[in-house]
């Protein structure tokens, strides 16, 4: 009660410097936030690249997130080389022709791939909030298993009916929630998607292909001790008109992007952390300076420098972790809000951590201490005899 008391001799004072902490550990709890968010589909990413490689046409895509068409026949040919286990042909399309609204990952997706196609290699675990997973009894028929954000923004459970390209497909599975791509799929079989997807080519380029031999990429899994990135150059090098894509690729592409971003918003938080430290060392020199025949009545009747130093750092620390807690409360709600106003557009931008939350209150507690620091010490080198005397 005694430190409060001290903190509280200026109020105005307080609570501007406390106001400084507060803006800082805000932007750090939602520029954090918005980093993990960004990890989180990186290492998504990166755990589903890590055992297998993925197969494309070398051409691009068509706009959007449609990549070219490939034949099935281009299986058979990735199948011959050296190295390969399994090859498992998918179609990914984006569920919107356009996309209305920027998305911190992928937008809403239509994926598929033949149950079981993969003869049980992929790692990548899911799990079910409702119903079940797609079968291959599911071909031919228009079923689909919803990521969590899809269902969430659609309102959709298992035996509802959702629209996807003009065709209505019944909800058989909702996915639990991932924090990654997932999230944003629906997942239909691989002959309704060959249809549907044939429908979003050119008419030119439609009138060439058939539904059930176009596909739009395809994951190729190693053989036991193969090295991903040599057998990524063989697959280029037997098979005209691909490009591979490895783990290794994949981090370099993306990783080396995040850094930079992930560097740069810690780096706005701090700047604004460091704001508030100097408004510490302004806040607690002044009270030093206003305390200091205090301090002088102190040290005469045997209190000791250490002692001094104490009272003066615990008091930026209070004030610190009170700036702390405040902009943690108001970051968390910021980030809630941004979410549920942006979760039915799909734009979840925002993941709050416990080790967010904790380093958030941690790191302005000690900003204040070590803030403090300097002003205490000050004060406890004051001469008792001059700090009497002064006025």
């Amino acid at each position: 009660m005694r430190y409060l008391r001290d903190i509280g001799r200026r109020p105005v004072r307080t609570t501007l410097t406390v106001l400084g902490i507060t803006i800082g550990i805000w932007a750090l709890v939602v520029f954090g936030s918005m980093a993990n968010k960004i990890n989180a589909l990186v290492e998504g990413g990166s755990t589903y690249y890590a055992d297998k490689l993925s197969v494309s046409d070398s051409t691009g895509s068509m706009g959007g997130f449609s990549s070219t068409p490939m034949s099935l026949t281009t299986a058979d040919l990735i199948r011959e080389v050296d190295g390969v286990d399994v090859v498992a042909p998918s179609i990914m399309m984006l569920m919107d022709d356009q996309v209305g609204a920027v998305s911190m990952g992928v937008p809403a997706m239509i994926t598929a791939t033949l149950a079981g196609a993969d003869e049980g290699r992929d790692t990548f675990t899911t799990r079910y909030t409702q119903g079940r997973a797609l079968t291959r009894e599911d071909e031919g028929t228009f079923v689909t298993v919803l990521g969590s954000d899809i269902a969430r923004k659609y309102d959709k459970k298992v035996g509802d009916l959702i629209g996807l390209k003009g065709t209505p497909f019944e909800v058989v599975g909702v996915l639990e929630p991932t924090l990654t791509a997932p999230d944003q799929a629906a997942m239909v079989p691989l002959a309704a998607a060959q249809e549907l997807y044939l429908q979003t080519l050119p008419p030119l380029v439609r009138e060439q292909m058939v539904a059930n031999d176009v596909v739009t990429s395809m994951t190729v899994y190693l053989d036991p001790g193969v090295d991903p990135e040599g057998l990524a150059d063989r697959i280029e090098m037997a098979v005209p008109n691909v490009a591979v894509m490895s783990g290794a690729d994949f981090d370099e592409q993306v990783g080396s992007a995040t850094s930079i971003l992930n560097s740069i918003l810690v780096g706005i938080a701090l700047i604004s952390l460091a704001v508030g430290g100097l408004s510490v060392v302004n806040t607690m020199a002044m009270s030093v300076a206003e305390r200091t025949r205090e301090i002088g009545i102190k040290r005469a009747i045997g209190g000791s420098r250490s002692r001094i130093v104490r009272e003066f750092v615990i008091e930026a620390a209070l004030i610190g972790f009170a700036g702390g807690a405040i902009g943690l409360l108001l970051g968390a709600i910021v980030v809630t809000l941004a979410n549920e106003l942006g979760r039915s557009s799909g734009t979840v931008l925002f993941e709050l951590t416990t080790g967010t939350a904790i380093t958030a209150i941690a790191f302005s507690t000690i900003l204040g201490a070590v803030a403090g620091l300097f002003p205490a010490v000050h004060a406890a080198r004051l001469d008792p005899v001059s700090a009497l005397r002064y006025e």
